[in-house]
């Protein structure tokens, strides 16, 4: 039941990757889409350098104006950030996977796991994954099981009388 169990999780995996990607795909989309208008402004400006844009109005005695700068670098970061996520997440499954595991954006996995559709990856990775986590998973019950039983030798071991 154990190895069943571990295989089924590790073939979730994928999945559950698969959509943390499409929900990523789409806040990266938008924020492209919400960084163009003053993208325009500096092509327009600026010569494209949306860090002139930013700078002009972070130097802007106006507190509206400034204000704008603070929103227009936030939003290049944000871009950037999600490219970085957009960009390691078209790797191999094992890299995507230990990306998420020291990169994962804490809403984004909360919002993937509230609407997620379990599925089961038949690719070659997701099988190998599989499998990989069910080896490891036995392994590790194996492990505890045998130092609980060489613990309880021990431990009745012990207690006998002697003769």
């Amino acid at each position: 039941m154990l190895l069943v169990g571990a295989v089924v999780a590790g073939g979730l995996v994928p999945g559950f990757i698969a959509q943390y990607r499409q929900r990523l795909g789409g806040r990266f989309d938008q924020a492209r889409l919400d960084l163009e208008p003053w993208q325009k402004i500096a092509d327009e400006f600026y010569h494209g350098s949306i860090e002139q844009l930013v700078q002009y109005h972070l130097n802007n005695s106006d507190p509206t104006i400034h204000s704008e700068g603070a929103v227009i670098q936030a939003l290049v970061a944000t871009v950037q950030q999600l490219q970085v996520a957009v960009d390691a997440l078209q790797s191999s499954l094992f890299h995507q996977i230990a990306f998420l595991a020291l990169h994962a954006d804490a809403d984004l996995v909360r919002a993937t796991l509230t609407n997620w559709v379990p599925t089961f990856a038949l690719s070659a990775e997701g099988l190998t994954f599989a499998l990989l986590l069910a080896l490891a998973i036995w392994l590790l019950f194996y492990l505890m099981w045998s130092l609980l039983a060489l613990g309880c030798a021990r431990w009745f071991g012990r207690t006998r009388p002697n003769g």
